[in-house]
């Protein structure tokens, strides 16, 4: 994949690997667009990179994803490239608090729905691209769950099937499909869930991920697995008693 000249829409941007990406697709030569849910963010965003435009998103709910495919492709045309980045994530306690996992629904929504209907939604419009992709971001834990965190895992080891499938259904195309599997990162999306634990290690820097992922595109490698995720990968029974113990 070329690195210069893009026109990329990255959901959940704002923040995080979502940010990183959108700072290193910008210092390279591409035009990106971050979508969120949060105003606040989004101006933080476009104040520390200037040249990216912005647009408010809640990407679980399926009239925003309209919306925002009628938006971004009417106001980029040129739009070649979707990051599906946007993910959340919750513990359960299932043993003890069986129903809990019934009331959120979210992370459904928006790890798993959200990345296979934007694509639906975009896949005519990036085959009229001379080059274009679909990078679907996923996990580690999309090969061996963490079970504490069972609907995000799921969500993650769903979206990586669903990048299995589509990369070959679109083959014969010009939109190629990547996914990046990164490992625990140091992010917001459970910060404060490590915090409450006083667990020292916070994961890898964004910016790392960023690094690797742009490496991993342009050597056109279409799963690009980072750091630790490798050894879940490899070794996932081995790794799921070793994580889960």
């Amino acid at each position: 994949m070329r690195m210069r000249g893009n026109t990329i829409l990255i959901t959940g941007g704002a923040t995080g690997i979502g940010l990183a990406l959108a700072r290193a697709f910008t210092e390279v030569g591409s035009q990106v667009v971050i979508c969120g849910r949060r105003d606040e963010k989004l101006r933080e965003a476009k104040a520390e990179i200037p040249r990216i435009e912005t647009m408010k998103c809640d990407v679980s709910n399926p009239h925003d994803r309209q919306e925002l495919f009628a938006w971004t492709t009417s106001r980029f045309p040129n739009l070649n490239v979707l990051i599906n980045n946007a993910g959340i994530q919750y513990r359960y306690d299932i043993k003890n608090d069986p129903l809990s996992v019934l009331g959120e629904t979210g992370e459904i929504a928006i790890n798993m729905e959200a990345p296979i209907q934007l694509s639906a939604l975009f896949i005519s419009h990036l085959m009229r691209q001379k080059e274009a992709a679909i990078i679907n971001v996923t996990s580690g834990l999309a090969f061996a769950p963490l079970a504490m965190m069972p609907v995000y895992c799921a969500t993650k080891a769903a979206l990586h099937s669903f990048s299995l499938s589509l990369r070959h259904q679109l083959s014969e195309t010009s939109v190629r499909v990547y996914e990046i599997a990164p490992p625990m990162v140091d992010t917001e999306l459970d910060r404060g869930e490590r915090e409450g634990r006083d667990e020292r290690y916070r994961g890898i820097k964004p910016e790392e991920v960023a690094t690797a992922s742009l490496a991993g595109l342009a050597r056109d490698e279409a799963e690009i697995v980072i750091g630790m995720a490798n050894n879940i990968k490899s070794d996932p029974m081995g790794m799921f008693e070793r994580m889960n113990a």
